[in-house]
């Protein structure tokens, strides 16, 4: 189904077609299924942790090792497992899809019929990737939030240089975090956007900007590639740990932020100059 099937009838094009893309993305069963695997990761740490010999997960990840103190480090330590693998297969699959998806189903020629141009319609793609974007890293959170409180309770949480602040304080940084983390990951889906544009096959964009993001991080692991690291679309995404600093620690915040904003206008430019001149014969 095309997001031309299920746009509705009446209101502004625009809206009717953002719309229409937002009801296709999160109306479909496999997405429902993505979004609760992710769900899923949060729930498998607080239980395995749960029922594990603490004395086994010393020594272990910075997040994982404050949980057993407090539950409100499930949602961090969810967010870090899923950083390497889950959410960006997540956000490939959706980016990858956005365009190729509409060419393979023979539907992209209708949904231009729509009374609005290739450059709003490519826009309006992006915002619904984006959307799912944010989605998923605040259900991935919510949820680590739930599972830690029930199983260990929450309070006042410590900070990675040693402070304390209340559960409030901590659930801002939480929400700062989600924040960084979708715009890291909207650069990820601006990748996807462009990728999508190149080919008719859904499967193959997606699997394409996975192994864009899994080469990225490999060439980040290598010493010897130091002075290409800071260009890297994935360097700056550990980065998310210095908000649970006091004070923060902004500069690789920063350029964190600048690296992703700099993605998405480059690569949103080349999809858009790639679909703008793009011959629709499907």
């Amino acid at each position: 189904m095309s997001v031309a099937e299920v746009a509705p009838a009446r209101g502004w094009p625009r809206l009717r077609l953002l719309r229409g893309e937002l009801w296709l993305i999160f109306g479909r069963r496999r997405n429902w299924a993505g979004l609760a695997v992710l769900a899923a990761v949060p729930v498998v740490i607080a239980v395995a942790i749960r029922i594990a010999d603490p004395v086994a997960g010393a020594g272990g990840p910075e997040f994982f090792t404050r949980i057993t103190g407090n539950g409100f480090f499930v949602a961090l330590a969810a967010l870090s497992a899923c950083l390497t693998l889950f959410l960006p297969l997540a956000v490939a699959v959706i980016a990858g899809d956005a365009i190729a998806g509409e060419a393979h189903t023979g539907t992209l020629r209708y949904l231009l019929t729509v009374p609005v141009g290739r450059t709003t319609l490519l826009a309006v793609k992006g915002v619904a990737v984006a959307a799912f974007t944010v989605t998923a890293v605040l259900l991935i959170a919510a949820v680590g939030l739930l599972a830690g409180g029930l199983l260990f309770g929450g309070g006042p949480v410590t900070l990675l240089s040693g402070q304390q602040v209340g559960l409030g304080g901590g659930l801002l940084r939480l929400l700062l975090i989600c924040g960084y983390l979708g715009v890291a990951l909207c650069a990820l889906g601006a990748v996807g956007l462009f990728v999508s544009t190149l080919t008719e096959q859904p499967i193959g964009a997606s699997i394409a900007v996975l192994m864009l993001t899994m080469a990225s991080f490999v060439l980040d692991s290598i010493p010897q590639l130091a002075w290409l690291h800071p260009y890297l679309l994935t360097h700056w995404w550990t980065a998310f740990g210095d908000l649970l600093r006091s004070p923060i620690y902004l500069p690789d915040l920063q350029r964190g932020l600048l690296s992703a904003g700099a993605y998405i206008v480059i690569f949103w430019t080349a999809a858009w100059a790639r679909f703008a001149g793009r011959d629709i014969t499907s």
